[in-house]
């Protein structure tokens, strides 16, 4: 499994997700993107991780990077996670995996929690990955991560 760390480029993917879009990482270049790497639509800690960034919408917002859900559930279950818990960001369907594996948050089958933020050149400038996902990076931790890269 490949792993990427903090200064290497970020490998590119392109994946259906809510919305009806297909989402490609290079279409965001100028721009930061914070990836979140999640087990699975409606488990708690994911929906408490989603739900506090719904909350959290307007701050969210400024923080001046889109933000992607990504986790290998199927954009039907992604549509109703969405939906039923009223999310403000793209979910994302890495059913194969294989883009949870180009950034080496795979643990045997599964997906773990992760966030990874990327600059407006494509480049990771900031990587956590949790090791049992019972915890999450919430808007103040994305913050202070997007604040100490400036």
């Amino acid at each position: 499994m490949a792993k990427v760390n903090v200064g290497d480029a970020a490998p590119d993917f392109e994946l259906p997700g809510t919305g009806g879009k297909s989402y490609r990482l290079s279409e965001y270049r100028g721009r930061r993107v914070i990836l979140a790497f999640y087990p699975g639509d409606f488990t708690a800690v994911c929906t408490k991780q989603f739900c506090a960034y719904r909350d959290e919408g307007e701050r969210l917002d400024k923080l001046g990077a889109q933000v992607l859900g990504i986790s290998p559930q199927s954009v039907d279950s992604h549509e109703r996670f969405s939906k039923e818990k009223r999310l403000n960001v793209p979910l994302l369907a890495d059913e194969d995996k294989e883009v949870a594996a180009a950034y080496g948050v795979l643990a045997g089958p599964i997906v773990r929690r992760a966030i990874f933020i990327v600059d407006e050149q494509g480049v990771i400038r900031h990587r956590k990955v949790t090791l049992a996902g019972l915890s999450f990076e919430g808007v103040d931790d994305l913050e202070g991560a997007l604040a100490a890269l400036s």
